[in-house]
């Protein structure tokens, strides 16, 4: 990685919607899908769905700052999954799936407790939002079939469903104050 650029990793369900949509973000320099925030080295796909080795399906961002800021890939997680339900989204169930944000540093850290203290007291959402926030550890890229699956497999599975405007509205004036 060089030095003018930074990594941001979050899980919000199945990771193969989640790439697509920052894949696609000017600014993201690379991304890839994976697991992280359990306890079992390299595991697998099929591992990871068991529910047993505490690791969320996620993407890692590699983007450019001066491009994409972190608060602005806030705005498009908050946007693409919903984060108050636990372990869950849409017909997708098990703590793979959980809503989660992997903190690369300090600033990445209060940035994201940020958010999430605004869109939880903003009203959009009608619970409270369950995203964890924990530093970034050990990311295990995922099998090579997984990689950009939506863009081998146009008409593959996907659970995303986005958010109303309204998140982006509180987060872009709060995360600037």
């Amino acid at each position: 990685m060089k030095s003018s650029e930074e990594k941001a990793t979050f899980a919000g369900g199945c990771f193969w919607g989640v790439e697509k949509v920052f894949s696609e973000v000017p600014g993201v320099l690379s991304t890839r899908v994976g697991y992280t925030g359990g306890t079992k080295k390299d595991p697998t796909y099929r591992e990871v769905c068991t529910g047993l080795t505490g690791h969320a399906e996620a993407i890692e961002i590699t983007y450019d700052p001066s491009k994409t800021g972190y608060p602005e890939l806030l705005e498009i997680f908050f946007s693409v999954h919903d984060p108050t339900t636990l372990n869950r989204q849409g017909p997708d169930i098990g703590t793979q799936y959980r809503s989660a944000i992997f903190a690369h540093s300090s600033g990445q850290m209060a940035a994201a407790s940020k958010a999430k203290a605004l869109l939880d007291g903003s009203g959009i959402f009608k619970s409270k939002l369950v995203t964890q926030i924990a530093p970034a550890t050990e990311f295990y890229p995922a099998e090579d079939t997984h990689q950009q699956y939506l863009k081998k497999n146009p008409h593959g599975y996907c659970s995303i469903q986005f958010q109303s405007k309204k998140i982006q509205e509180v987060l872009s004036v709060g995360l600037k104050n």
